[in-house]
């Protein structure tokens, strides 16, 4: 027993420096009067919400977007949503990207967009008012060569700028560089 004790005590001695250090209050805000904390935390917070948003993608789709390559595009009546296997003799991978998009182009033309929504873990931007219009968009599956796309179309201006805000969210959630802007329709 004497020696439990001993040992203990020996345990407190050594461990107490650092506890005390770990609660003055100097020494914790030694990181946050770092002039670069508020970035480190925001690339760590971005970081992980991207991993997040990919791993619930990858669920989501049914296929790895490690295999395959998405663009969003802005067109002056709506735009598209576009997968295509980054190996066109990959068959499987373009066999679940048609499946899948020809179900969102389905779930969306009914109001469904649970999908995007469990992704991002929030309502993506558009989103709301493409439910209230749906009735005014065209949900269109389209297929292309080692892939498909969802052509999203209207001719109301109002359908148009939430899917166009529906879709600036895709390529900036999933980094894939598609331009802001309007393009060229395909």
């Amino acid at each position: 027993m004497k020696r439990f004790v001993t040992t203990l005590i020996g345990a407190a001695f050594v461990l107490l420096p650092g506890l005390l250090a770990a609660q003055d209050p100097t020494k914790a805000d030694a990181m946050q009067n770092c002039p670069m904390h508020q970035q480190h935390m925001q690339t760590q917070d971005h970081d992980s919400h991207h991993a997040l948003v990919e791993k619930h993608g990858d669920q989501a789709m049914g296929f790895a977007r490690d295999k395959t390559t998405h663009h969003f595009r802005l067109l002056a009546d709506g735009g598209a949503i576009e997968v295509r296997a980054n190996d066109p003799a990959d068959k499987t991978s373009t066999d679940a990207i048609r499946s899948h998009l020809s179900h969102i182009a389905a779930a969306f033309g009914d109001g469904d967009f649970s999908t995007p929504m469990f992704v991002h873990d929030s309502v993506p931007p558009g989103v709301t008012t493409m439910k209230l219009l749906k009735d005014k968009i065209r949900f269109a599956y389209e297929e292309l060569p080692a892939g498909g796309r969802v052509r999203i179309a209207s001719s109301d201006a109002v359908a148009v700028a939430a899917v166009q805000d529906f879709l600036r969210f895709q390529i900036t959630e999933h980094q894939t560089g598609d331009p802001l802007t309007l393009e060229e329709a395909h």
